[in-house]
C-alpha cells in the first residue's frame, strides 16, 4: 500500500487537515489548498504544498509524507522546499515544514547537519504513532492514524470514527468523512472495490457520494431503484443520449477530466456496452480504470 497516496488524497479532499497536526495554524487555514508545484530549473516536482489564497501572500507549507526510510529525504526537502521558496519569493511571507512518519524508526537516520532546522518552529515531525489512542484523537487526525494500524483492527476503527463523525459532524461534514474512510480502506485492502469498503463500514448506497451525484444530475426514479438500472432503465425508455451525457460527467467527476480520445470511444459504445460501464464505473478509482476497461472490451462488440 503507497500511504502517501492516501494522504494526498486526503488532503485532497481536506487541505485543513494538516493543521490539525500543528499547534498553530493560520487564520485563513479554510482557503488553502493542496497541489503540486514544479520548479523549472533545476526541473522537479513538489507533491505536497499548501497554497495560500493567490489574493494575498501568505505562509506555504511543505509536507512531506514518509513510511519509508530515506536517508536523503532532509536534503532534497530542504534543497527543493528552498529553492521553490526563492523563486515565488513574492507570494509568500514565510515556509513552514511537516513531515508525517509512522514512527521514529521510519526517519532518516543522518540528521546532523539539519540539527538547527529541525529543531526550529518552522519544521514540524509528526509520528502517527504517537498521536495517542485512535479513539481520543480529533477525527481528522484520527483518520490519518487509522493508516498504521494493522489490517485485522482497521475495520472496527473505522466504523467507530464514521460513528463519531455522525454524532459530532453536520452531515455534510460526515459524508465527506465516508469518502474518506472509503478512500483508506480501498488502498489498505488491495482487494476490495469501493463498494466492498462500504461495505465494510456499514453505510448504505444513499450515503454515498456517487449516489448524490447521480440523483443531482437526473434520472432519479431510476436511481431509487439502483443506480446502474436508472441509467439503463433511461436507455430503454429512449434517453440513450441523456444516459450517456449522465455517465460521462459522473466518469468526470470519478476519475478527473476525461480526454477527448476516451470521450469519443464512450459515444461510439453500443447500448449493451453502455449499460455494462453503468455497473462497472463505481469500482474506477483512476482515469487508467477506466482505459484498462475500454481496452478489454471484445471485440465487435
Amino acid at each position: 500500500m503507497r500511504r502517501d497516496s492516501i494522504f494526498y488524497k486526503l488532503f485532497q479532499e481536506a487541505p485543513t487537515l494538516l493543521f490539525e497536526l500543528l499547534e498553530e495554524s493560520p487564520s485563513n487555514a479554510e482557503q488553502y489548498r493542496f497541489d503540486s508545484v514544479a520548479v523549472k530549473e533545476p526541473k522537479f516536482e513538489i507533491d505536497g504544498v499548501f497554497l495560500p489564497p493567490d489574493a494575498e501572500p501568505g505562509v506555504v507549507y511543505f509536507c512531506e509524507v514518509q513510511f519509508q526510510r530515506d536517508e536523503l529525504l532532509y536534503e532534497r526537502l530542504f534543497g527543493e522546499s528552498f529553492l521553490y521558496f526563492y523563486r515565488n519569493r513574492q507570494r509568500f511571507t514565510d515556509w513552514e515544514a511537516v513531515v508525517i512518519y509512522p514512527s521514529r524508526s521510519t526517519e532518516q537516520s543522518d540528521t546532523h547537519p539539519y540539527r538547527s532546522l529541525l529543531n526550529c518552529n518552522q519544521v514540524h515531525r509528526v509520528y502517527l504513532d504517537e498521536l495517542g489512542d485512535i479513539e481520543q484523537l480529533p477525527l481528522g487526525v484520527a483518520l490519518m492514524a487509522l493508516t498504521t494500524i494493522d489490517e485485522a483492527s482497521t475495520p472496527e476503527a473505522a466504523r467507530l470514527l464514521l460513528a463519531r463523525s455522525q454524532r459530532e459532524e453536520s452531515e455534510a461534514a460526515s459524508r465527506a468523512i465516508i469518502e474518506m474512510l472509503t478512500t483508506i480502506l480501498v488502498y489498505k485492502f488491495t482487494n476490495l472495490n469501493r463498494r466492498e469498503a462500504e461495505a465494510m463500514l456499514g453505510i448504505t448506497l444513499e450515503e454515498t457520494r456517487f449516489y448524490r451525484e447521480a440523483k443531482e444530475e437526473g434520472l432519479e426514479q431510476g436511481i431509487e431503484q439502483g443506480i446502474e438500472q436508472g441509467i439503463v432503465q433511461g436507455i430503454v425508455q429512449g434517453r440513450e443520449q441523456e444516459g450517456r451525457a449522465l455517465i460521462l460527467r459522473l466518469l468526470n467527476r470519478r476519475v478527473g477530466t476525461l480526454p477527448e480520445s476516451i470521450t469519443t470511444r464512450i459515444a461510439e459504445l453500443s447500448i449493451e456496452q453502455i449499460e455494462t460501464l453503468a455497473e462497472e464505473l463505481l469500482d474506477f478509482q483512476s482515469i487508467e480504470d477506466l482505459e484498462v476497461w475500454l481496452e478489454n472490451l471484445p471485440q465487435g462488440d
